[in-house]
């Protein structure tokens, strides 16, 4: 039987994204999403539905995320679900979470001047330098007209 596992996403970020490193070094970053549904109710007014999402990066994605966005950026997250299960300190009892883990990101909006897409975080040592100045944000005034080109495409 076949399975499948994958989550693509697309909203604006809740908090500015935390980075850390590993002991081995390795980046790693969680941000948290919000996604919004519109939608009409039995009585034909508008509902808006929110739904948080916690994400977390690894690598040069990571870094990126850390570098570039912020509270309140689009963004578009592609990658996998993964359960993280813990046994609480204070209670002792078992706690779980649902999570995404990012492979792919590209920013999205003209805050910062356009975006780029990585992809999987642990692939960044094995890339060629080409790859990986392609992926990054350009900085600076991109011209009004590049950036709204970029909100128009669909990230997928």
């Amino acid at each position: 039987m076949a399975n499948l596992n994958k989550v693509m996403l697309i909203g604006n970020l809740t908090r500015d994204p935390e980075l850390r490193y590993t002991p081995k070094g390795t980046a790693v970053a969680e941000i948290g999403m919000a996604i919004n549904r519109v939608r009409t109710d039995e009585q034909g007014q508008r509902q808006e539905d929110t739904t948080f999402v916690d994400v977390t990066l690894w690598g040069r994605q990571a870094e990126l995320a850390q570098q570039y966005l912020s509270k309140g950026r689009p963004v578009y997250i592609e990658g996998r679900l993964q359960m993280d299960t813990w046994e609480d300190k204070a209670s002792g009892q078992k706690r779980s979470k649902l999570k995404v883990v990012g492979e792919n990101m590209q920013f999205l909006g003209s805050s910062g001047g356009g975006g780029g897409a990585r992809p999987a975080g642990g692939q960044q040592e094995g890339q060629p330098q080409g790859q990986q100045q392609a992926a990054q944000p350009q900085e600076g005034g991109g011209s009004p007209a590049a950036s709204d080109d970029s909100d128009d495409e669909i990230p997928f």
